[in-house]
């Protein structure tokens, strides 16, 4: 059997590769700790839940407008004022089924055959392969550990070309939960205007910020920059609803109006008991979301120190998400090991912990660790990883 093309050419996901690994060690009875997962280990807000269950109850089960609900249109609308100061009609806003949708979606009608988007290294996994599936090219520009992963405007500028349509930009990120500041943004913005560039602001993280930082969205900084650009979010994240599957995307009319047209020939609507759902969630005080929050930046501070503890490890500090991306480039070298995937698979096997090669973020030298689980398994973590690397020490 022939398949089409341009799934032949898609790279198999290496967070799914080693979830399952560690899934079937699981099963075999082993104690296994995983910290491959990307969504919080938080059960969605009870006010959430009855929101959905009394949807249920009122007969709320039926399609919907293809874009979403009008209702949780307007609630992300004041979500977009009260957050970002950013003024937006029901018109320049779709609900998708996730935000990965949203980012498929866009992609589909914004890309002709051959169109470039650029893509800074580190990226999340689905991000080149979504751009291949709409006959676009990605081109990767790695954001180097010395400047915290961040693209910089001189990165940007060397690399477009004639056929450069977009740049996307993940603030925080996955995998690495850096954060851009307004004035990185701003400065990136002005070369992505320069050169009439489309800016995909993929902010799914946006709620999920420790310290003192906050978060910063490009299309806030200018309304020429809000014409410029499409913000991608959702409430899995901030939430704690991944398999609600909510997402939106934000944008000139145009681009919202190809992306619903699309929309309604491929999934007709978000399910209507999660658009309901989410309207609860926009709508409700952000309580659970801050003691979510709280919770994660106690996980971050203590892991992030733990892992400092293990010889020839380096680590970018994150603003933001649930993860860590260490580098394992010298400890890997005086392994036994060929490559950090090698690594990662040897210490799935031997200390019953999962990880995620950087490889499938496009940094071979770095792994990625999420902390969206308890303190005592992050603990124990950090133990099983010393014990491994000091093993192999060389």
């Amino acid at each position: 059997m022939e398949l089409a093309d341009r799934v032949q050419s898609l790279t198999p996901s290496s967070t799914l590769a080693i979830t399952s690994k560690a899934k079937a060690l699981k099963e075999e009875g082993h104690d296994v700790i995983g910290l491959g997962a990307g969504e919080p280990d938080f059960n969605t807000p009870s006010y959430i839940i009855d929101a959905a269950k009394a949807a249920m109850d009122e007969g709320k089960t039926k399609y919907t407008a293809s874009g979403g609900l009008p209702e949780l249109k307007q609630a992300i609308i004041d979500k977009f004022t009260r957050d970002q100061g950013l003024k937006y009609q029901a018109n320049e806003i779709i609900v998708t089924t996730g935000a990965k949708h949203a980012l498929y979606t866009l992609f589909q009608v914004l890309l002709n055959r051959g169109d470039e988007v650029i893509v800074p290294i580190p990226y999340w996994v689905s991000y080149p392969e979504q751009i291949k599936l709409a006959e676009g090219q990605p081109v990767y520009v790695t954001a180097s550990e010395e400047n915290s992963f961040k693209l910089t405007p001189k990165q940007l500028e060397e690399s477009i070309t004639e056929y450069t349509k977009a740049v996307i930009l993940n603030s925080p990120s996955n995998p690495t939960g850096v954060l851009y500041s307004k004035d990185e943004l701003e400065a990136l913005g002005e070369v992505a205007l320069k050169h009439n560039l489309y800016i995909v602001s993929d902010e799914i993280y946006e709620k999920l910020i420790y310290g003192d930082k906050e978060h910063q969205s490009i299309a806030a900084i200018s309304d020429e920059l809000k014409d410029h650009t499409i913000i991608i979010n959702g409430v899995s994240k901030s939430h704690s609803m991944t398999g609600w599957r909510i997402g939106y995307a934000a944008g000139h009319e145009s681009i919202i109006q190809a992306m619903t047209n699309l929309a309604s020939h491929a999934t007709s609507n978000p399910t209507s008991i999660a658009q309901y759902a989410a309207i609860a969630a926009y709508q409700h005080s952000e309580e659970e979301i801050n003691q979510m929050k709280v919770a994660f930046e106690e996980r971050l501070n203590k892991l992030y120190n733990w892992i400092l503890e293990i010889p020839n490890l380096s680590c970018v500090k994150p603003d933001g998400a649930f993860y860590l991306f260490p580098n394992v480039k010298t400890i890997v070298e005086r392994s036994p090991f060929d490559s950090t995937d090698e690594w990662v698979k040897q210490l799935l096997e031997e200390e019953k912990l999962a990880i995620v090669p950087g490889s499938g973020f496009g940094a071979e030298d770095n792994v990625r660790l999420s902390y969206a689980t308890s303190l005592d398994q992050l603990e124990e973590a950090a133990k099983r990883l010393k014990r491994f690397v000091e093993k192999y020490s060389g």
